[in-house]
């Protein structure tokens, strides 16, 4: 019987067999860090912050490929969590990579600090091989260590061990922002962090708060509060906090080590190969001069299907109410129930959003929704034409809308059609809140009176 310790030993003895090369991909200067199978415990495995690795191999193509999107994303997670690589085809890693159950490269895996110490979280990651989705990923992983405060509980709350200094933020927003999560990783159990909300005012008014956002320093004790005047970034504010407590090192971000061996010499054609952007597939390992058994592939699991709009109410009342969030829509040519087997554009659009609804279902994200609108519905028609469209049935369009917010933004294919990955970098840049938007035009919105009717039928 097939067990999982099987796949494990048949994962080892794979990346045994291929050939020792000691040279990484990444640099000494690079923002990702080296980790090796020595010092993997120490930094990512023991520490409080979330860590994306990437186990891979310096000849694979995918993983050269990888390099700039990974790096960008080391850059702007600096100080929020851990982005590292290990190198699976240095021989002292390779009882690591098998034991992560490495079986293709690249391999990219999240980990999330758990109740146990050393014993964090691990999953692999299944989303886009851009920056942005990565960052994404990772900082909806940062545990959040910040209590929220209210008018109701902030003398509750500041006289529990009034001795201990606590740091508070004031801001306008209701979520709390990767930075200060990672602000109460750095200094936990020595200070602990609240953040308070503009609209409680006898908070507010107590520590004279004028400005949003603005960080507190309640020393503890008899001693008056101090407002942080500086930038709201990571380094000057733990420098500012550091005056009552010692930040926790152990736990913060790993950093490119400053000496390392210089990278083996490469001829420039190394740099170009496979320099053509690809999917972001992964390549099997397969020893040295040994050819891959074929196995016959298993058909996928076909993602669900997205809600349909079929009449105008439907349309009106999920993304065109005054007060409604941001919506993804699949306006549908006429020729879209044409043979299943046939391949359009259309199809691909629906393929491509279903899969990527389905991934953020799997990871728990949370994400706007997607729908699909027939040509038989008579919106659709009008929402083109609101929308200065192709009044064209035979042409399928993917539009995002926020009513509330007034904007919209029409997927542009620019030649490379409707696939998932071309699809899931502009749902991802509409996440990050990235590119531009359009206003949207008068007359798209239904007025309140219309929604008032359409609620009392």
């Amino acid at each position: 019987m097939w067990q999982p310790s099987s796949a494990l030993l048949l994962a080892a003895s794979l990346l045994a067999a291929l050939p020792a090369n000691a040279d990484g991909l990444y640099t000494k200067k690079s923002p990702v860090v080296q980790v090796d199978a020595k010092n993997y415990d120490r930094l990512i495995a023991k520490s409080n912050y979330p860590s994306i690795v990437e186990f891979y191999a310096p000849w694979c193509g995918h993983c050269k490929n990888l390099k700039p999107a990974y790096e960008k994303a080391a850059k702007n997670l600096d100080g929020l969590a851990n982005v590292a690589a290990v190198n699976c085809d240095d021989d002292a890693n390779k009882p690591l990579c098998g034991q992560m159950g490495v079986q293709g490269f690249p391999t990219l895996k999240i980990m999330t600090p758990s109740k146990k110490p050393g014993k964090p979280r691990v999953e692999d990651y299944q989303g886009a091989r851009g920056a942005k989705a990565i960052v994404d990923a990772v900082v909806d992983r940062i545990p959040n260590h910040v209590k929220k405060v209210t008018d109701n509980d902030i003398d509750g709350w500041l006289s529990e061990d009034d001795q201990s200094p606590k740091a508070i933020l004031f801001t306008e927003k209701g979520t709390t922002s990767a930075l200060i999560r990672a602000l109460a990783i750095e200094f936990l159990g020595s200070i602990e962090v609240g953040q308070i909300r503009n609209k409680e005012t006898v908070a507010v008014e107590k520590f004279g708060i004028e400005n949003f956002p603005s960080l507190v320093l309640v020393p503890g004790g008899d001693k008056e509060h101090i407002v942080y005047d500086g930038e709201l970034q990571k380094k000057p504010m733990v420098e500012f906090l550091s005056q009552v407590a010692s930040p926790n090192s152990e736990s913060a971000p790993a950093k490119p080590k400053s000496k390392s061996k210089s990278p083996k010499s490469k001829s420039p054609s190394d740099d170009e190969e496979d320099s053509k952007p690809t999917d972001s597939s992964t390549e099997k390992v397969v020893p040295d001069n040994a050819q891959e058994e074929s196995k016959p592939v298993q058909p996928p699991t076909p993602p669900p299907s997205l809600d349909v709009l079929s009449t105008v109410e439907l349309l009106e009342s999920s993304c065109l109410a005054p007060k409604s969030g941001t919506c993804v829509l699949a306006l549908l040519p006429k020729s879209s129930d044409s043979d299943a087997e046939t391949p359009s554009p259309a199809k691909d659009a629906l393929a491509s959003l279903s899969e990527i609804a389905r991934k953020h279902t799997q990871r728990k994200s949370k994400l706007f929704p997607f729908y699909s609108v027939p040509v038989t519905n008579t919106g659709a028609k009008t929402l083109r034409s609101g929308l200065g469209l192709s009044d064209d049935v035979e042409t399928v369009e993917i539009v995002a809308l926020n009513a509330r917010r007034g904007w919209w933004r029409r997927y542009e294919s620019d030649g490379t059609g409707y696939g998932l990955a071309p699809v899931e970098a502009w749902i991802d840049a509409i996440r990050l809140g990235e590119g531009a938007k359009s206003k949207l035009p008068d007359g798209v919105i239904i007025s309140e009176k219309e929604e008032a009717d359409h609620d009392e039928l």
